[in-house]
């Protein structure tokens, strides 16, 4: 039970360890209750079926209290997001606001993205606010999808939205609602999204109110406060386990966005422990480029409490209290923290590179707790046009989901998205059924997995035809020059690629970032990268080699080269002694 005492002129209220737990676990399902009301309610194929959203709530001063199953990304980027709003509305927030944002520049993330937020008021006292986040399929911009890798400045990647009021003591502004759909290729899309998260925020509302009902306003609130302080309290004890040292990596973006003038461009993070806190510094990164790539502070903070969360052995509330422990050194005007008129729209990229880079170097502090590189982060295909006849515009936006990297002690999941996301393959028949495609192929790719004592994942195949017109074409990949890395003596996985085959049955290589066009009767194929395996493949247990075989995972050809095991190609038996003879001497690790 919840106790009220009194300290001086100051009251105090004390939570309980169970009560605690009990508003835990409501707000947590108060923010997945939010999730699923979204899920179900929008119109998008980016929303409903991709599943590019979250859902959170935060206490009355902004501090994020807990989060729906939903985008890590997300996470980290709402707390910068709300210091922003109450920078510019503290003072000026009613009963019945509602607020709007996606301007990386006010504490967005891209343009795609855009926030709702709706304050929670018991009579009038602010006790928290629910938040929405979700992509859009067009926020106006240069071409279809408002994500082209080869923007050059924020004003080509769509229609800016500052924080802005959308509602005003209940009553909508049907300005903002007028430049919206102005803007948008396809308006009804975007304004059923939008009330889709408005239905999540109100459900976030009352699930609150509720609690608040309960426990009284001010147990909800000390016990959000606690929640926080609880969070940071657990990140601080686990890493004071792990050793003080330094460690610095670096890895590469293939492209800088511009396929004209591409360019590798470098990530770098030093990761230091010092007792119960960690430094993670980005100097050392590369400048911000002229494509848009260019990620934000927020977003890269976001990364860095990812995987540190991704570390811990307890289970972690997400809250705002995770970022207590971090000091996240970012200097401005790079790729991570671009300045305006930064072009971003395509920084899910850079996001995922600096996942990679940030276990990277967490990997020499507690490599017994960090996996190999995965797939890269999820390719991105936009395919967006007019249909012949009706003339209406469409925007198809595919976020292929592929794999991870093995494990200090077992193989890489295969077709599951990166970690730091949860985004779905849209299925096959809700892509032919609502928009002029065709899937062609769809799989998993042979010898893709990085070979090591544990199997890096394998790689996503996929092949869309265009059936009518002319169509743009956008495409986000990465990880065909710099392959996913393996680890402890694991190799890399497979190379990305994209292949064009036009309708004369000539084909084109694509560059990893292009914006270009495509026409009835072409063929698009993309892999994505193969996952990095974990350990020398020399110690895997044949027996998991001759499976491997045997389900087509692994080839009977590449068994033999990077694991000198020995398959039978029609008993998937292990000859042991050719297998020890290639071994040098012993089959088993």
């Amino acid at each position: 039970m919840a106790e009220t005492g009194t300290h001086g002129d100051r009251s105090e209220v004390r939570i309980d360890a169970v009560t605690r737990q009990i508003i835990q676990s409501a707000l947590a399902s108060a923010a997945d209750e939010m999730a699923v009301g979204l899920h179900r309610t929008a119109r998008s194929t980016i929303v409903r079926d991709v599943l590019d959203f979250s859902t959170s709530i935060c206490n009355g001063k902004g501090m994020q209290i807990a989060q729906g199953v939903t985008i890590p990304f997300h996470m980290g980027s709402v707390p910068f997001a709300m210091d922003a709003m109450l920078a510019k509305f503290e003072g000026d927030i009613h009963p019945g606001d509602v607020f709007i944002l996606n301007d990386p520049f006010d504490g967005g993330m891209h343009l795609p993205d855009i926030y709702i937020v709706r304050p929670v008021f018991a009579g009038d006292r602010r006790i928290a606010f629910a938040v929405s986040t979700a992509h859009h399929l067009d926020v106006g911009g240069r071409l279809p999808g408002s994500s082209a890798c080869d923007n050059v400045e924020i004003f080509q990647d769509g229609f800016r939205i500052p924080w802005l009021k959308l509602y005003e003591r209940g009553e909508p502004n049907e300005a903002i609602f007028t430049l919206l759909r102005a803007n948008i290729r396809v308006p009804d899309m975007t304004m059923g999204d939008l009330q889709a998260q408005l239905a999540a925020c109100h459900i976030g509302s009352r699930a609150v109110l509720e609690l608040v009902e309960r426990y009284t306003i001010d147990v909800f609130e000390q016990c959000a406060l606690d929640l926080i302080d609880y969070t940071e309290r657990l990140v601080r004890a686990d890493i004071a386990e792990w050793p003080d040292r330094s460690s610095t990596f670096t890895d590469w973006l293939d492209s800088n966005g511009c396929p004209d003038s591409p360019a590798p461009v470098k990530i770098q993070c030093t990761i230091t422990v010092r007792g119960d806190g960690l430094v993670a510094d980005f100097t050392g990164t590369d400048p911000q480029v002229r494509g848009a790539i260019n990620s934000t502070y927020s977003m890269t903070s976001a990364c860095v409490a990812m995987c540190v969360r991704s570390m811990m052995r307890e289970a972690i509330p997400n809250t705002s209290g995770i970022f207590r422990p971090l000091e996240i050194i970012v200097p401005s005007g790079t790729v991570l923290n671009g300045k305006m008129p930064a072009a971003s729209s395509m920084r899910g990229v850079t996001a995922f590179r600096t996942v990679d880079v940030v276990f990277g170097a967490l990997a020499e502090i507690v490599p017994e707790r960090v996996p190999a590189a995965g797939d890269g982060g999820n390719s991105l295909v936009i395919i967006g046009g007019r249909r012949p006849g009706s003339d209406e515009p469409y925007v198809y936006y595919e976020l292929m989901s592929g794999t991870w990297g093995a494990r200090p002690d077992r193989d890489g999941n295969d077709g599951l998205c990166n970690p730091a996301n949860i985004a779905s393959n849209i299925p096959i028949e809700e892509a032919e059924s609502d928009y002029p495609v065709r899937i062609d192929r769809y799989g998993l790719v042979q010898d893709s997995g990085g070979p090591g004592e544990f199997r890096g994942g394998m790689a996503i195949e996929r092949e869309w035809s265009l059936l009518e017109g002319e169509a743009s074409l956008l495409i986000r990949s990465d990880r065909r020059a710099h392959r996913p890395y393996g680890l402890a003596g694991g190799r890399k996985g497979a190379p990305s690629t994209s292949v064009l085959h036009h309708a004369d049955g000539s084909e084109k290589e694509l560059a990893v970032m292009i914006s270009t066009e495509m026409t009835e009767g072409e063929r698009l194929y993309h892999q994505q990268p193969g996952a990095g395996g974990f350990g020398d493949p020399m110690r895997r247990d044949p027996a998991a080699v001759a499976t491997d075989v045997r389900d087509g995972r692994v080839s009977v050809e590449a068994a033999a080269r990077d694991y000198g095991v020995i398959v039978d190609p029609v008993s998937f038996e292990v000859d042991e002694a050719k297998t020890r003879d290639r071994r040098g001497g012993g089959a088993s690790p």
